[in-house]
């Protein structure tokens, strides 16, 4: 089984924050090199702030990988990027608006987990499960083009996520360009529903009725 010996907690602990901060030690410093200290990328305030989730997956009871939401993400910084949009930029701007978008991101899996899928699936899980909760209707999220374990294909041809923009610059140290993309909660729910997958039955594992109403109805 995919996920079998996986459990996913929110971390709400500093035990957990340390525990999340050394998976994102063994990835983005000592694997990629995108960041110089891991302690600035999961700040303390983030345990108390309710604009912020983490989540850490376990594997028998190692971290093997995170995933961050923000709720409240500061969209118009991604202008100071230098995006170039792939439709009208006064159209997008008006839909980030008008919708209430979180940002998914810090998401990585340690090199000694990464070829057990269900790390990533069930992170995917339990953050899209409260952010449906939540009231959150789409995730925005940068991934590098042509970088070695980007999930570009994944989001793309799996979770239905479609590019907005891209641009040479981010809060990363890294050389690859970033591609911004966006997907529907609604419209990507839609879509695995009718593959009926193991992806589709692993990211909705323990949903009720109600949560799957609710993001069906999404547009």
């Amino acid at each position: 089984m995919l996920t079998t010996n996986i459990t996913v907690e929110k971390v709400k602990t500093e035990a957990g924050r340390q525990e999340a901060i050394g998976v994102l030690a063994s990835t983005y410093v000592e694997e990629k090199g995108w960041i110089r200290d891991p302690l600035k990328a999961f700040e303390p305030e983030d345990l108390d702030n309710p604009a912020v989730a983490w989540f850490i997956a376990y594997v028998h009871d190692a971290p093997a990988g995170v995933l961050r939401v923000m709720y409240e993400p500061p969209l118009e910084t991604y202008l100071d990027y230098g995006l170039e949009f792939e439709q009208s930029q006064t159209d997008l701007l008006q839909f980030i608006r008008e919708n209430k978008i979180a940002e998914i991101g810090r998401f990585a899996v340690a090199p000694a987990f990464r070829k057990r899928l269900g790390v990533a699936l069930m992170l995917m899980r339990d953050a899209t499960r409260e952010t449906v909760e939540r009231g959150w209707t789409h995730y925005v999220t940068d991934v590098f083009e042509g970088e070695k374990h980007s999930p570009y294909w994944f989001h793309r041809r799996v979770l239905g996520f479609t590019e907005i923009a891209s641009h040479d610059t981010g809060e990363l140290h890294c050389t690859y360009r970033r591609i911004t993309m966006l997907l529907s909660l609604g419209q990507g729910y839609r879509r695995l529903k009718k593959l009926n997958n193991r992806v589709f039955k692993i990211l909705t594992e323990g949903w009720g009725p109600e949560l799957h109403k609710q993001i069906a109805s999404g547009s």
